[in-house]
């Protein structure tokens, strides 16, 4: 008589796979640039910083975006004056109050609409005012000017308040009656 033995093992193998999900993230950003053109025409200087896009801002999007908040149609191009190499933007600056510097005002009219073209439906999408910069033509004593802002409403302070820069390395820049300032916005969303 002959006997078979048989001998069987399992072998369980398991791994634990954490944020599987598809992630994706956007990130926003702005480029002011400034072309200070003499009563000649000749330029003067040229200057462009990247912005700040504040926190009322950034609630604006999302509220029209998920929410029921009322679309923005219309922007305008505001400048900033000092206080000097000190010009802070904070994330918490409103047009009601942004202790880290003024608003630039040495100019003819009120701030100026920002014309924005169709934005493209590339990877990163842009949308820019260059084929229609604001222009803005300093008058009386001119001054100083530290850099730009985007903000809801052409004067006042009860609008939304979305981006604002200073310009970076030199910081203020001279301007004096009869210059010009040719404003160019560019805002950009890239799915990184």
């Amino acid at each position: 008589m002959s006997f078979a033995k048989a001998k069987s093992t399992d072998q369980v193998t398991a791994s634990v796979v954490r944020n599987s999900q598809p992630a994706e993230s956007v990130k926003a950003g702005g480029v002011f640039a400034i072309e200070c053109i003499d009563k000649d025409g000749n330029l003067k200087w040229k200057a462009e910083s990247k912005n700040l896009v504040v926190k009322q801002g950034l609630q604006t999007m999302n509220a029209v975006y998920f929410t029921s908040g009322t679309q923005i149609t219309t922007w305008y191009v505001g400048l900033i004056t000092g206080p000097g190499s000190g010009t802070t933007i904070a994330a918490d600056d409103t047009l009601a109050s942004h202790a880290g510097w003024t608003e630039y005002t040495d100019y003819s009219g009120n701030r100026k609409a920002a014309t924005f073209a169709t934005p493209t439906t590339a990877d990163p999408s842009v949308v820019t005012n260059s084929a229609s910069p604001a222009s803005f033509a300093i008058s009386g004593a001119g001054g100083t000017v530290s850099g730009a802002f985007l903000a809801s409403v052409a004067t006042g302070t009860s609008g939304t308040l979305f981006s604002a820069a200073d310009f970076q390395s030199p910081t203020d820049r001279v301007v004096v009656s009869g210059d010009t300032l040719n404003v160019t916005y560019t805002f950009s969303l890239d799915a990184a």
